[in-house]
C-alpha cells in the first residue's frame, strides 16, 4: 500500500482515498442500522448482561405489542416485598452515590394489560445474583409471582418464558468459571410458573457438553 500512495498524482490519490473513505463510512452506518433493527424478546433497563452489571437509573423502554410499560422502581419494589427474603433486603445497598446493582427487564410473561418485570439482585464487586424475582400487576398494584434465591442465580425473558440460570461453583473456581451452570425454562400455566425443560452444561469436561436434567 505504501508504493501505491508513493505513485502516480497527488490529485487521483486524494480523490481514491477519500472515495474509499466515505465508502468505508456507508458501509459502517449500514452494519450500525442493521444491528440496531435486531429484534428482542422485552424491553430492558440497562444493567448487566448476565454477569457484567451496569447498575443505575432506569431506562424507559416502549411498550411491547402484547401489553403496556409501567416503569417501577425497582429497589422500592424489592425492599417493600414480603416475599424477598431479609438476607436480600440486607444486601441490596448502593454500589457507589444512589446507583443500585439491580437489573430490570420488562416482558409479556403472564398474559396481563400490564407488562410484567424481572428484577435481579446482584452484589456490588462481582454482579454475582443473588435473588431474582417476578412481579405481575394485578388489581393496580405488583405481585410477586416468582422468585429463587439460591445464589448463585439471573432470570431473563426469553420470547414469553422465563429462563432462570444456576451456576455451580467448586472451591478453587473464580467467579468468571463456574464448574457446572443449569438453566430452567418456565411458562406461565394457570396463573403460575411451570417447569418445562432445563439443561445442565458441565464446564469441568472437556467441550463443556451440555446435559439435559430430568424434569421431575
Amino acid at each position: 500500500m505504501r508504493g501505491l500512495t508513493e505513485a502516480g498524482s497527488e490529485g487521483i490519490r486524494g480523490s481514491t482515498q477519500a472515495v474509499i473513505a466515505v465508502g468505508v463510512a456507508f458501509a459502517a452506518i449500514a452494519l450500525f442500522v442493521a444491528a440496531c433493527g435486531t429484534g428482542g424478546t422485552g424491553a430492558r433497563d440497562e444493567g448487566p448482561a448476565h454477569a457484567s452489571a451496569v447498575a443505575g437509573a432506569i431506562a424507559s423502554p416502549s411498550p411491547s405489542p402484547a401489553g403496556g410499560y409501567r416503569r417501577v422502581d425497582a429497589v422500592a419494589l424489592v425492599k417493600k416485598d414480603p416475599v424477598v427474603s431479609a438476607t436480600v433486603k440486607r444486601d441490596l445497598k448502593p454500589c457507589g452515590g444512589d446507583h443500585y446493582p439491580v437489573d430490570v427487564s420488562y416482558g409479556d410473561l403472564t398474559g396481563g394489560s400490564v407488562n410484567d418485570v424481572v428484577v435481579n439482585v446482584l452484589t456490588c464487586g462481582d454482579w454475582v445474583g443473588i435473588g431474582t424475582y417476578v412481579y405481575r400487576e394485578v388489581g393496580g398494584r405488583y405481585k410477586n409471582v416468582f422468585k429463587a434465591e439460591d445464589s448463585p442465580v439471573y432470570s431473563e425473558i426469553d420470547g414469553s418464558d422465563l429462563t432462570v440460570t444456576k451456576q455451580v461453583y467448586d472451591t478453587d473456581d473464580a467467579v468468571a468459571n463456574p464448574s457446572r451452570e443449569t438453566v430452567i425454562t418456565y411458562s406461565w400455566k394457570a396463573d403460575r410458573f411451570v417447569r418445562v425443560s432445563s439443561h445442565e452444561t458441565d464446564y469441568s469436561k472437556a467441550g463443556g457438553d451440555a446435559t439435559p436434567v430430568p424434569d421431575g
